[in-house]
């Protein structure tokens, strides 16, 4: 048996115990469906085993398998791009205990870039977001098709007097925003 496949296997064992302790996230609740974002760095990736190793800020290590559907963005090479210290924030379901990451999207470097603002206006159906930066002048961004379905009700509740994070792509000449993130609610 080679040495990655008993270091895998290794981990596939350790990470669920670790994980429960965790107060990073809640445990999942029976039912419940959706998409849920995480934020850590890259500690390894599994090209072969389709899998993805991230590090939380606590330490904690959390296993995400990768298909062929899962979308990377931020990275040209896509998921070989993920380089570990990469950071990443991965929007993953969780079935039958099993994270399944439905898209990747690298932060910092040439990947996702943030802007922080207070939410003025959130547009749905126009898939737009609009904040007020620092500065006083005002940024509209594009919502990606996620974004758009799962940016939730907390973000709009912000509208003027909460601060938020968007991590945000270049895209067609349109910043793009993927993700969102409270800093400071009003």
């Amino acid at each position: 048996m080679s040495r990655s496949v008993v270091l895998f296997a290794a981990v596939a064992l350790i990470l669920p115990t670790a994980a429960r302790g965790s107060a990073q996230q809640p445990p999942p609740i029976p039912n419940a469906t959706g998409v849920v974002a995480f934020e850590g760095s890259v500690d390894k990736t599994y090209t072969d085993a389709g899998t993805l190793l991230v590090k939380a800020s606590d330490g904690v290590r959390h296993l995400f398998h990768v298909t062929k559907k899962t979308a990377v963005h931020g990275a040209e090479a896509g998921f070989d791009g993920l380089a570990p210290g990469s950071r990443v924030v991965v929007h993953y379901t969780v079935d039958q205990g099993a994270k399944t990451a439905i898209e990747v999207d690298r932060v910092g470097g040439d990947g996702l870039r943030e802007m922080e603002g207070v939410v003025r206006r959130v547009d749905r159906r126009s898939k737009q977001l609009s904040l007020e930066l620092a500065d006083g002048s005002r940024e509209t961004l594009q919502l990606s098709e996620r974004a758009a379905q799962y940016l939730g009700k907390d973000v709009e509740r912000t509208g003027g007097s909460g601060r938020v994070i968007v991590y945000y792509i270049e895209e067609d000449g349109f910043k793009v925003a993927h993700y969102f993130k409270i800093v400071r609610e009003g």
